[in-house]
């Protein structure tokens, strides 16, 4: 399934300045990928930060790439396995709770990077909701509400600074 082939899905966008290569050297390792992927949102959870934090990133097809997020002061792993990995172009990967919270089928995650304005545009696409089953608009309209910018700012630090 590609993000084209969605029906329900969400998609957020940034422009950075630098080329698609140099973009994608924040592709490249868990260090790199973990400065911004990894962003944590400011707000203190039981004295602990609140946001998502990549505790495995395997940079090639078949590999992992698995966060954990803090939910009510609690760790929650999701995840899954890199399906696509080509340089300076997309990363996608399978996305399911860890363990399992009874979707049908993960969703996706889809990074593509693409040259525009002088510049790359990065679209971030997570889709798929319509496989997990139950109440699928419920579940996609919360994962609408809940993806940010945090990520994709974050992104365009670390690569422009």
């Amino acid at each position: 399934m590609s993000p084209e082939d969605a029906v329900l899905s969400v998609r957020r966008s940034i422009l950075v300045n630098a080329p698609a290569a140099q973009v994608w050297q924040a592709f490249t390792s868990i260090e790199n990928m973990g400065q911004w992927w990894g962003a944590v949102i400011d707000a203190p959870v039981a004295g602990t930060p609140n946001g998502q934090f990549l505790v495995e990133y395997e940079p090639w097809v078949g590999g992992r790439c698995e966060m954990e997020v803090l939910i009510e002061g609690r760790r929650a792993r999701y995840g899954g396995k890199i399906l696509v990995f080509e340089a300076a172009c997309e990363l996608s990967f399978s996305n399911n709770w860890i363990p399992s919270q009874g979707w049908a089928w993960p969703t996706m995650i889809t990074i593509r990077l693409r040259p525009a304005l002088d510049g790359t545009l990065v679209e971030l696409f997570h889709y798929g909701f319509e496989r997990t089953g139950g109440d699928v608009a419920a579940e996609h309209a919360g994962y609408e509400q809940g993806w940010g910018m945090t990520q994709l700012l974050a992104l365009k630090r670390a690569v422009e600074d």
